[in-house]
């Protein structure tokens, strides 16, 4: 198989421009192209480099690893100002090249948002060590005493796109679960995720802990991200957060295992028993809270008996959204502004102020269509009726399946797991949001006093 160049939305348009070595913060900078070689060795020296750094991060207690997210959080603050300066660069850049409303969104920091990365340290510093945690544990006939324990996975790569919060986020989650780091934030976002990444490097070393427990390859540019998906050995675990043709370009050519997090195609299902205040309050939030996300509402289905509609759809249409309807909503909204839904619709992740509506005439036929259209994210029902979430519970087949709240619950740190690597759809080690426990492995124990296997 040829290797793959990942390809994404923020690296279309002209090459992306590479990081040199000693750059100020901040600043990128063209340089000259390396060979295949050159790459490859710079790549595995880096990820060697990682796996040392985990040995050291795998025998860290806890309260040394709470130092080191705390001193991360401080320097953030301390350094906001670069951080911000440098996260224009890239916006300005993205604006240029004509970056989607959608990425400049997730491109985009502020104070409160690094004020919320703080926060996420804080709370990731407040849990507890997923780190020796026993599974299970049991004492044989024989006497020989059993335990499966937590332990980290050793290195970790993540690979994203215009996400610089994410540097952080996979940073925080990787340290506190005993693990290194290696990072691939992309071009969209190289200025940034310069200066984030010698913020957490040096933050590191100021507690004691080593600096190789985070490192990029972003210097490397897409040839780079190709030898880390082929670093087997050298990389434990490969995570690709993005969009769809950035996770199955990593899912298809990686030979390092891969958790796969999946694009958010989101369903809605309102009963004809949902109450319309709560329908109207949880549908502008799932979908006009942040819309660039993955857990924001893309698909609504309305029950034909239910009446709620007319002020859903019309608190959706005030709210700037663009409603993509069948032709049974259309005819039940004569009044309100609309457009037809093709079967394209259907299986769109829109990232943005559009909705499709669809009228279904049972829950069988909206857990058809979600079987039918749905990525396996998030799923939620509005109902008064507890037998209707139960079997909507039962039959919709996702990592999260939600009765009478708004998907965008479905994040790490609304549920309580301080922050998140992704969220996976698959069904293989991690499922949903993934937070310290899911970059954790397990490794049995088995203490005896000389028995032998007869």
């Amino acid at each position: 198989m040829t290797e793959a160049l990942i390809h994404t939305a923020e690296d279309s348009g002209t090459p992306a421009a590479q990081a040199q070595p000693g750059a100020s913060a901040g600043q990128v900078s063209a340089r000259e192209p390396l060979s295949a070689a050159d790459v490859e060795a710079a790549v595995h020296a880096i990820a060697d480099r990682s796996r040392h750094a985990a040995r050291r991060m795998a025998t860290a207690n806890r309260a040394w690893k709470d130092r080191a997210l705390r001193a991360v959080g401080t320097a953030l603050q301390e350094n906001a100002q670069a951080i911000l300066t440098a996260n224009a660069m890239d916006v300005d850049r993205g604006k240029a090249n004509g970056t989607s409303t959608a990425l400049l969104d997730r491109l985009t920091l502020s104070e409160a948002r690094i004020a919320g990365l703080v926060a996420a340290l804080e709370n990731l510093a407040n849990l507890p060590d997923p780190v020796g945690n026993v599974v299970r544990g049991q004492t044989l006939p024989n006497g020989l005493r059993l335990r499966q324990v937590n332990v980290p996975m050793g290195v970790v790569a993540a690979i994203y796109e215009a996400r610089p919060n994410v540097t952080v986020d996979i940073a925080g989650l990787a340290l506190k679960s005993g693990n290194a780091v290696i990072l691939r934030g992309g071009s969209a976002a190289e200025a940034t995720n310069q200066v984030l990444v010698r913020v957490l490097r040096e933050a590191l070393e100021s507690v004691g802990l080593p600096a190789d427990a985070v490192q990029t390859v972003d210097e490397f540019g897409r040839a780079g991200a190709n030898v880390l998906m082929k670093a087997r050995g050298r990389v434990d675990v490969l995570i690709p957060r993005g969009g769809r043709d950035l996770i199955q370009t990593v899912v298809t050519n990686s030979a390092v295992p891969v958790i796969e997090t999946g694009e958010g195609n989101v369903h809605i299902f309102i009963d004809e028993s949902a109450d319309e205040n709560m329908a109207v309050e949880i549908l502008l939030n799932a979908k006009t809270q942040r819309p660039s996300v993955c857990n924001t509402v893309e698909t609504l289905l309305v029950h034909s008996g239910s009446t709620v509609l007319p002020a859903v759809a019309a608190a959706l249409r005030a709210a700037g959204v663009r409603l993509h309807v069948d032709e049974r909503i259309s005819a039940a909204l004569p009044a309100i502004e609309t457009q037809p839904a093709t079967d394209a619709d259907w299986g769109t992740e829109y990232m943005d102020l559009d909705l499709a509506v669809a009228m279904v005439d049972s829950l069988d036929e909206a857990v058809q269509h979600i079987r039918t259209w749905s990525t396996g994210h998030t799923e939620a029902i509005l109902t008064n009726s507890l037998a209707n979430a139960e079997r909507f519970i039962a039959e919709v087949d996702s990592a999260a399946v939600i009765v009478n709240a708004s998907t965008r619950f479905t994040d790490g740190g609304e549920l309580g797991l301080g922050a998140e690597v992704g969220i996976s759809t698959q069904k293989l080690h991690a499922r949903g949001p993934m937070g310290l426990t899911e970059l954790t492995t397990t490794k049995w124990i088995v203490q005896g006093e000389g028995q032998v296997r007869g």
